[in-house]
């Protein structure tokens, strides 16, 4: 293993940009080190003396062995700081967490997978997780597609940093409503494998980038399904990002998809207003909301005589996210490639522009694509 780099004196001290590491001793320092490997990230030591002001303040993550906690006591208080504690029957080790301002008092080895999150967190710069709108359809047929596509497209063009992952393997593709088939990158047959921690930046630059989004889809491959562990990895992955994730996922849930669903933080159900529509949405709902408590209903119109927006989601015991008619010309738009949303002024853009107002705050939401 590489020594990282070390400070022993406050002089000529640049700002640190991974881990700083805080502790005189060895056996800590060497876990320590081990973990920073782990997780990807270039910490900075420093044994037998308080950091550098500037050491403190520009670390993204502080990492504080017990042994030294007093010598950092007067620095300034800052997020992000962790102090290691070396005994677990000492109970001053919190008057001294105190002392430092730390967020969390660890001991190793019971938290090292933790801190490996944390310190792996801070190596990708993660912030605000994504917003993450599960889309589905209430019968065959209903739209759930053109809607998460749509979104998408919108998110993106309105700035958001915006994933679209397929979660539906008999659904034909994404990439394909999105004119981009034929797009570089990496499909699902290629994460099916992927276990553990999935780097998010990583994840992102590897996808087809199309319409300013990343998009996740299926190959024309014979794979119609990936694990549970797999989606697992890769939508965390994705969430880590930040802005906006949306999922379209099948009807009737896999595992994959029911994992997907238990991550989502709101569910768009589409619903064509008519009665056996509404009927088979119903099924599709009861299985939703074993994963997922917010979840609510677009309603597709025209409308059936007697049957409106409204009553579709009071008969389904749903909020109602809107109403969405039918957009003229969307079927050949998307025979040319084009992709639903991408016609701002139409029906699909109204809708999805209303509701990422309501769903995405602006400074949470809206992040640079890099």
């Amino acid at each position: 293993m590489a020594e990282p780099s070390t400070h022993h004196g406050p002089s000529g001290i640049p700002p640190v940009t991974g881990p700083l590491i805080i502790s005189g001793d060895e056996e800590l320092v060497e876990r320590l080190l081990r973990i920073c490997t782990a997780a990807g990230a270039e910490p900075v030591v420093v044994r037998g003396a308080p950091p550098t002001r500037r050491q403190w303040e520009s670390a993204p993550l502080a990492l504080v062995g017990d042994d030294l906690a007093g010598c950092c006591s007067d620095l300034p208080r800052r997020e992000g700081v962790l102090l290691i504690g070396r005994d677990l029957d000492d109970c001053e080790v919190w008057v001294r967490a105190v002392g430092v301002g730390a967020d969390h008092v660890l001991f190793l080895p019971d938290a090292e997978t933790w801190l490996l999150d944390r310190i792996a967190d801070a190596a990708e710069g993660v912030g605000a997780h994504a917003l993450t709108v599960a889309v589905l359809g209430g019968r065959g047929g209903a739209g759930a597609s053109t809607l998460a596509c749509a979104l998408a497209v919108t998110a993106a063009r309105e700035g958001h940093r915006t994933m679209l992952i397929d979660g539906d393997p008999l659904g034909g593709g994404l990439d394909v409503l999105l004119g981009g088939e034929g797009a570089s990158g990496l499909r699902w047959p290629d994460l099916a494998g992927s276990r553990g921690r999935v780097n998010g930046h990583e994840l992102e630059k590897a996808l087809p980038s199309l319409h300013r989004l990343a998009a996740l889809s299926w190959d024309r491959s014979d794979i119609l399904a990936i694990p549970p562990d797999a989606m697992r990895s890769v939508l965390a992955a994705a969430r880590r990002r930040g802005g906006l994730v949306v999922l379209d996922l099948p009807r009737h849930l896999d595992p994959a998809a029911a994992e997907a669903l238990e991550q989502a933080d709101t569910g768009l159900l589409v619903v064509p207003a008519e009665l056996r529509a509404v009927a088979a949405a119903g099924r599709v709902a009861a299985a939703a909301r074993m994963r997922l408590s917010d979840l609510r209903a677009v309603v597709r119109t025209p409308a059936c005589p007697g049957l409106d927006a409204a009553e579709v989601a009071r008969g389904l015991r749903m909020d109602l996210a809107g109403e969405l008619p039918g957009e003229p010309g969307l079927a050949a738009d998307v025979e040319r490639g084009t992709p639903p949303g991408l016609r701002e002024r139409g029906p699909l853009a109204r809708f999805c522009s209303a509701f990422l107002a309501r769903a995405v705050p602006p400074a949470a939401g809206r992040s640079a694509v890099a």
